[in-house]
């Protein structure tokens, strides 16, 4: 029972809106300047059939580039590559650093355990170094 009055009371305003909008035929623009307007812009930007024909003919997908275009490609390319090399260089750079750092790290440690355990005599002469 409260299913069906959930139901009905979900349905009744959706019937009652297409009711009132049955009504409305369409959604009109008033004639006027208003159109005026409209055609003023859709001239600017629609251009004839002619026009259109020849912008496709005059550069096709085959077509040779001209030297401006290769050259202005090509000097994009290099700019990227240019990018990627200093990226690879910061990274190459910064694992290199963290490698010494690392080694360095591990070396005292087992310097300091040696020491400690008596691997080996704590006179500098007798010390081992890399």
């Amino acid at each position: 029972m409260a299913r069906t009055h959930t139901v009905l009371l979900t349905l009744l305003p959706t019937v009652l809106i297409l009711i009132v909008l049955a009504g409305v035929e369409s959604a009109a623009v008033k004639a006027g300047k208003d159109t005026e307007a409209q055609t003023g812009a859709s001239k600017r930007v629609f251009m004839p059939a002619s026009d259109a024909s020849n912008f496709f003919k005059r550069r096709g997908r085959r077509s040779p580039r001209t030297y401006e275009e290769y050259y202005a490609e090509q000097r994009v390319k290099m700019a990227t590559n240019e990018r990627l090399e200093e990226q690879n260089n910061e990274q190459e750079n910064y694992l290199e650093e963290e490698r010494d750092e690392q080694y360095e790290r591990t070396r005292e440690k087992n310097q300091q355990w040696r020491e400690f355990h008596g691997q080996y005599p704590r006179y500098p002469h007798h010390r081992y170094y890399v």
